[in-house]
This record gives structure tokens, C-alpha cells and sequence, in this order.
């Protein structure tokens, strides 16, 4: 239970910086519980709801929500949420498993290619190398 608790409190600090928590939140529920991957998923979607209205409402205090363009992408995201949603209850569990950690490896190999290349000043991009 305690590995759960971390893994919320971990989830937690990253959701708010907005990176999303069910990184760290899904694996972890699947290692310390006998849950399938849809219900840890479900888990991850009922924690993301307090944790993005906390975090929402301390960037839109600091000024870092663009209004226009969050309005102009709610209802596709609606869309897109529920298209997932059907989805992911119509997959087999070990599947929907190896296309989420195939998700998080392309998320890992997009930031490690991102963080090769910086702006610099000029804003030329520069490559910095890993």
C-alpha cells in the first residue's frame, strides 16, 4: 500500500508541472496490484480528474493557459476520450498493455531526440548532443 501512496504522491507532483501522472501511475498500480490494465487505467482516469483541476487552476492564476487555443482543442479531446475509452474496453488487456509501454518508449525516444536539440538565442536550432 505504501508503493501506492508514493507512486500518487510522485503522479501527483507530475501531473502538476503537466507532464501527466499515469506514466508513473499506471506501471506502478499494475506491479503492486492484482488489477487488469483497463482498471488501472480506469484508476488513472478517476486520480487525473482532482489532480488536473488543482493544477489547472494554478496555471491559469499564473497566466499559463492560452484561453483560445484550450477552448479550440476541449471538444476534440471530448471526442478523443470517449473514442479511446470504447477502445480500450473492446482491447484485450495484454494488448492494450503493450501498446501503452509502446506509447511511453516513443514519448521516452521523442524527449531523449528534443533534448538534442535546443534554440539558441537566435532561434537556430543547435544540436547539443545526449
Amino acid at each position: 500500500m505504501l508503493g501506492v501512496l508514493l507512486a500518487g504522491l510522485l503522479a501527483g507532483i507530475v501531473s502538476g508541472m503537466g507532464i501527466g501522472g499515469g506514466a508513473i501511475l499506471i506501471p506502478v498500480i499494475l506491479w503492486v496490484t492484482d488489477v487488469t490494465q483497463q482498471q488501472a487505467q480506469g484508476v488513472n482516469l478517476l486520480y487525473f480528474l482532482p489532480t488536473a483541476a488543482v493544477a489547472l487552476v494554478t496555471h491559469v492564476k499564473n497566466g499559463s493557459v492560452e484561453t483560445p487555443v484550450a477552448k479550440s482543442l476541449i471538444w476534440t479531446g471530448l471526442l478523443g476520450a470517449a473514442a479511446g475509452a470504447l477502445l480500450a474496453l473492446w482491447l484485450e488487456g495484454e494488448l492494450l498493455r503493450k501498446l501503452f509501454g509502446g506509447f511511453l518508449f516513443a514519448v521516452g525516444l521523442a524527449e531523449l531526440y528534443k533534448g538534442r536539440k535546443r534554440q539558441t538565442t537566435d532561434g537556430k536550432e543547435k544540436d547539443h548532443g545526449l
